[in-house]
């Protein structure tokens, strides 16, 4: 049941693609969500309203669908754009690049909210008391509020990167040669789906194993007050 029958290195290929895939998704989605969340706490009625707009769409459409339609309608929006300014040629886009753009997109719809709520559990008077010393917007969003955003959101982000990481696997429907397209096509060679698809699965719950190590960790250091609290407990406990 656990021969692989040679298809072990191409498992390992397809998991370094569907690594670099989730990795350039959640930078991209962290930022997305970062700009969601500023427009939708912007006070301006337009970017509220783009922002309100991107995140009922996204978030109404099924992922699969989302990913279909970047891969096969992005080059044909692409290609009108740039007939505009008078190319006339082809438009392809990698299956790599439209499963970017497709997981970042939903990722960042997601994280709109956790940030927009991150941001508001943050008192007013923190703006209030940096507005008094003369601090701008800009200042005080970096230097104050962004660092205390993140030990409130990181719980939901965390849980919304698990989410995007099984979701990498609905890019091997464009062609994408990543962990699960790899682990179909072993499994159509061999005529051994279980083989295969229980390797994969033990794979994605080995990388989801790694970035909830990863989170924990990142809570901790961006909370002194659990820092503080685990130092003590281990002071405690080696007297």
């Amino acid at each position: 049941m656990f021969d692989l029958q040679g298809y072990g290195p191409i498992l390992v290929q397809g998991t370094i693609i569907t690594i670099k895939l989730g990795f350039a998704s959640l930078v991209l989605g962290l930022l997305f969500g970062l700009i969601g969340a500023l427009f939708k706490l912007s006070g301006i009625w337009i970017l509220e309203k783009l922002a309100n707009i991107y995140t009922t769409v996204v978030r109404g459409i099924p992922e699969l669908l989302m990913v279909l339609f970047i891969y096969f309608g992005g080059s044909i929006i692409l290609l009108a754009i740039l007939k505009l300014f008078g190319y006339h040629g082809r438009v392809d886009i990698s299956p790599f690049w439209a499963g970017v753009t497709a997981l970042s997109v939903m990722f960042g719809a997601y994280a709109t909210e956790v940030f927009r709520m991150a941001i508001q559990d943050i008192p007013k008077g923190q703006w209030e008391a940096a507005q008094s010393i003369g601090m701008r917007p800009a200042q005080t969003f970096f230097r104050i509020i962004l660092p205390q955003m993140w030990m409130v959101a990181l719980p939901g982000l965390g849980n919304l990167t698990l989410v995007l990481l099984k979701d990498t696997a609905l890019i091997s429907v464009v062609g994408l040669h990543d962990l699960m397209y790899y682990a179909q096509r072993a499994a159509q060679s061999t005529q051994k789906p279980f083989t295969f698809y229980l390797a994969a699965a033990f794979i994605y719950l080995l990388l989801t194993t790694v970035i909830m190590l990863f989170m924990n960790r990142f809570e901790i250091l961006a909370n002194p007050a659990a820092r503080y609290a685990k130092k003590l407990r281990n002071t405690r406990g080696q007297a």
